[in-house]
């Protein structure tokens, strides 16, 4: 079995799962969280831009 998350193999068999295994896996997470993070963020800030236009749009 092989475990791929972007260009890094992580588990080429089940018996050879390591400590240094499960840490790429733990730091391939961390990544994908700091990601989510991110594109929360920019959701947020777009959602706040939209608020903005429609309460000027709505004083005209």
């Amino acid at each position: 079995m092989v475990a791929t998350t972007g260009d890094v193999d992580v588990v080429e068999e089940e018996i050879h799962f390591t400590i240094a295994s499960a840490h790429l896996l733990i730091g391939e997470i961390m990544v994908c969280n700091r990601d989510l993070e991110k594109i929360k963020e920019n959701i947020n800030d777009v959602q706040q831009k939209m608020k903005n236009i429609i309460v000027v749009l709505g004083r005209i």
